[in-house]
């Protein structure tokens, strides 16, 4: 009696088979792994630069019909930051903005510069005083009052927010979005151009199997790229990890969510592309735009307001912000349920539109 043929062991031959093909490829470990760690090194490195100037937020119960106002507003070392409470907030806890302003007219009649800050802005907040005391001096030697006005302030406690713990998450992202499209799109291109998709199609190996196969050994791959650039952050940069294994084990759920939707553009490439040459044209018609509106390399916050529903739409954009959550706010995988379900209806539609067009020869 012949012996039932193993879905099972047929799949996890599959799956090692593409993990290991992967490391024989020095250009998938190279983009996947160095390029993001040169570009944590870089960023990483980089300071403050330039003069001195305070990016700063003037409250909105702030009389505005005083000279200490209108100096501070028409001075080129501040730079007025505006945006609703929450976004302030935000920056506020991430050192984005040096302070928030409050200017209020005591019972005396002269005003109060009240400055809430936070330890995140700890290296910027006494030459922001040092120079808030100087531009009162010199508006009160113009009028016959001493001193028009004095200064108090709050400071926050809280976690500081540094350079890796944006970069990182950042980073990650672009490693798996990178590796999935380009990755997938090449492989299964080469497959089915010599004729192994068509063999292997042919063979007892149920068609699920082959692509779910392949597809887990590029996911494990990239996971263990993860770690590394985790791993990497950690103990170089001393990136926060505020649950310590429990959030490392989130970045790992999050990181594997969207690698299976990222392949899933792969998968699609593939399919409706007529040769290798036009693969990186439409890979990156749909990588490169993410990488600069998604918070990869750079705040969204510095992008337009009109374009922040594309922004908020793109499954990297869901991604970078979920894997920040997670890290460095100590949100947990439920608390990233907005982010989760644009990555899902992505995962939905690309592949519901990949089952339309995956060609096996």
């Amino acid at each position: 009696m012949a012996k039932k043929y193993s879905q099972t062991k047929a799949l996890l031959a599959i799956a090692k088979a593409s993990f290991t093909s992967i490391f024989r490829s020095p250009s998938a470990t190279f983009f996947s792994l160095f390029f993001p760690i040169v570009l944590i090194v870089i960023f990483g490195s980089l300071g403050g630069g330039g003069g001195v100037s305070f990016d700063v937020a003037i409250d909105k119960s702030s009389d505005t019909t005083n000279s200490i106002y209108q100096a501070i507003t028409n001075a080129p070392i501040f730079d007025v930051v505006r945006g609703s409470d929450t976004d302030i907030a935000d920056r506020l806890k991430k050192g984005r903005i040096t302070a928030v302003l409050t200017i209020s007219k005591t019972d005396s009649g002269k005003y109060n510069v009240h400055i809430k800050s936070t330890t995140a802005s700890a290296r910027e907040l006494p030459q922001l005083k040092t120079v808030l005391e100087g531009m009162i001096n010199e508006l009160s030697q113009r009028g016959p009052v001493e001193k028009i006005a004095s200064t108090s302030y709050d400071v926050m406690e809280i976690r500081p927010y540094k350079r890796i713990d944006f970069y990182l998450p950042g980073m990650i992202g672009f490693s798996l979005i990178g590796s999935a499209v380009f990755g997938v799109s090449f492989l299964f291109f080469s497959l089915r151009e010599t004729l192994v998709l068509k063999r292997m199609y042919a063979s007892p190996v149920t068609k699920s199997n082959i692509v779910i196969g392949e597809s887990i050994g590029r996911i494990l791959f990239q996971l263990l790229i993860v770690i590394v650039l985790i791993l990497f952050g950690r103990y170089a940069y001393d990136f926060t990890l505020v649950h310590g294994f429990i959030t490392f084990l989130e970045l790992l759920v999050l990181s594997t969510l969207a690698l299976i939707v990222f392949m899933g553009f792969g998968f699609f490439i593939s399919s409706v592309a007529k040769n290798q040459n036009v693969i990186p044209i439409f890979a990156n018609l749909f990588m490169f735009p993410q990488y600069f509106l998604s918070g990869t390399f750079f705040p969204k916050t510095a992008l337009p307001k009109s374009i922040n529903w594309l922004i908020e739409a793109l499954p990297l954009t869901s991604l970078n912000d979920a894997l920040r959550k997670v890290a460095f706010e100590g949100s947990h995988l439920g608390d990233c349920w907005k982010q989760i379900g644009i990555l899902g209806l992505w995962g939905v539609v690309i592949y519901a539109a990949t089952i339309k067009v995956f060609r096996w020869e």
